[in-house]
């Protein structure tokens, strides 16, 4: 069980994970910019205010914070880019209280718990920022 403590192992484990949970953002902050249409309009139907606008910001903030994070540079920032585009999206797009539909409330309250949980990563990610990181810029 020696190779589960090894330096090489827990390198590999930082690098993969923080690739997988980057790939997140920058995968969704793209489709922000690339389907702003669609995206702002589903913005709209869920009430919040200069959709198209903040669509863009929105895509911005979650792109380069993955970005950030995935390169290992300034990822205190990063991090915290991301945390702060998931925390009020999570309450404003995924209001589950709001829903009536069992279905809907149920496909809403996975989304809002999804949010929270990659909320709570982001933040540990940031907490964890000041260490140096394997195979990083930062």
């Amino acid at each position: 069980m020696d190779f589960l403590v090894s330096d090489g192992f827990r390198t590999a484990i930082h690098v993969v994970g923080r690739v997988l949970f980057s790939m997140m953002f920058i995968m969704s902050g793209m489709n922000h910019l690339m389907k702003l249409n669609d995206m702002s309009a589903y913005a709209k139907s869920k009430g919040v205010p200069a959709p198209k606008a903040l669509t863009v910001v929105s895509g911005l903030m979650i792109m380069v914070g993955g970005v950030l994070v995935l390169l290992g540079w300034h990822r205190f920032i990063g991090a915290g880019l991301i945390a702060l585009f998931l925390f009020p999206t999570a309450m404003i797009m995924h209001a589950f209280w709001k829903e009536t539909d069992p279905a809907a409330r149920m496909n809403e309250m996975a989304h809002f718990m999804k949010d929270m949980a990659m909320a709570g990563a982001a933040l540990l990610i940031a907490f964890y920022s000041g260490p140096v990181w394997p195979m990083s810029l930062g």
